[in-house]
């Protein structure tokens, strides 16, 4: 079209005229004209091939405990393996084979009231809770959990037929009685617990008990999850790992589900942003700067 011939001028169209009236850009036209190259990355690919790298990767999910680890983790765990190969590469073939995790994409928000930081410098310094539900043979069930903002590990999960400010209040029970030696007045100080303004949470129950263990309550800003987002993550995890994926005939079956897979999460997930440790890992390597500064 761009080199035929104006009826009135005599002169060809042009390609800069054809391609604005159409609305195409110049640069795609110029890139298809191009013959067709090899855009593999330049340099060595590495001891494996692409189809022996594939398998060794649907290897590594399938040995997986989690469904749905994105390819981050594929590439910590295949090194955990002593295979040793690129991180792009494990993306493009795990794209190339339908092999990525599913995610959603959320709608375009607004300023947000929190802009901050919810990660801390050090363990047991900020622990996150939630609730969602479930359902079992007996009917829905309320999930309660409680994490730890900076080794994002499970320090107590709680299952319930009824969703109560006292049933709420388990999950922390189980935390401070594992990592702070007991349940007494004030054993608990130094700690603050981020938690939504549901009505569990506010109430004067939830409330007088975390002052009694001297833990400070923390409630996330109003129409910001965000606050409370290593919670929801890990209840995300948990939903994708275990009650979307398994039913349930009672309550006390679900509730001693939800222990098992407490042990398995803070064994073997992998936290990206401490390096693809586990949480257990990550509270080990805490312990001893953490007696050091007491």
């Amino acid at each position: 079209m761009s080199r035929a011939l104006s009826p009135s001028s005599g002169r060809p169209y042009g390609l800069a005229r054809v391609c604005r009236i159409w609305r195409v850009a110049r640069a795609s036209v110029y890139r298809q004209r191009q013959p067709q190259t090899d855009r593999r990355r330049r340099g060595p690919v590495g001891p494996l091939s692409d189809p022996v790298l594939t398998t060794e990767i649907r290897a590594v999910l399938a040995a997986s405990p989690f469904h749905g680890e994105g390819h981050r983790k594929v590439w910590a765990r295949l090194r955990l393996k002593g295979i040793r190969t690129s991180l792009r590469r494990v993306l493009r073939l795990m794209r190339e084979h339908d092999l990525l995790a599913p995610s959603r994409m959320g709608a375009p928000r607004g300023p947000r009231n929190h802009d901050g930081t919810i990660i801390p410098a050090t363990i047991d310094t900020l622990w996150g809770t939630d609730m969602t539900t479930a359902w079992t043979g007996e009917g829905q069930a309320a999930v309660f959990v409680a994490v730890d903002h900076y080794s994002a590990e499970c320090v107590g999960i709680h299952a319930s037929r009824q969703a109560t400010r006292f049933e709420a209040l388990e999950p922390l029970r189980q935390g401070v009685r594992e990592h702070f030696g007991g349940f007494s007045k004030g054993i608990a100080s130094g700690l603050s617990i981020r938690h939504d303004h549901g009505s569990q949470y506010m109430s004067r129950a939830f409330q007088d008990e975390l002052r009694f263990l001297g833990i400070e309550s923390s409630p996330a800003f109003v129409q910001a999850p965000e606050g409370n987002g290593c919670a929801e993550r890990f209840i995300r995890t948990l939903k994708e790992n275990l009650l979307w994926v398994r039913s349930f005939e009672t309550i006390e079956e679900l509730r001693q589900a939800l222990l098992t897979f407490r042990e398995t999460y803070n064994s073997t997930w992998l936290i990206a942003r401490h390096g693809f440790q586990t949480p257990k890992a990550v509270r080990h390597n805490q312990l001893p700067s953490a007696a050091l500064a007491a």
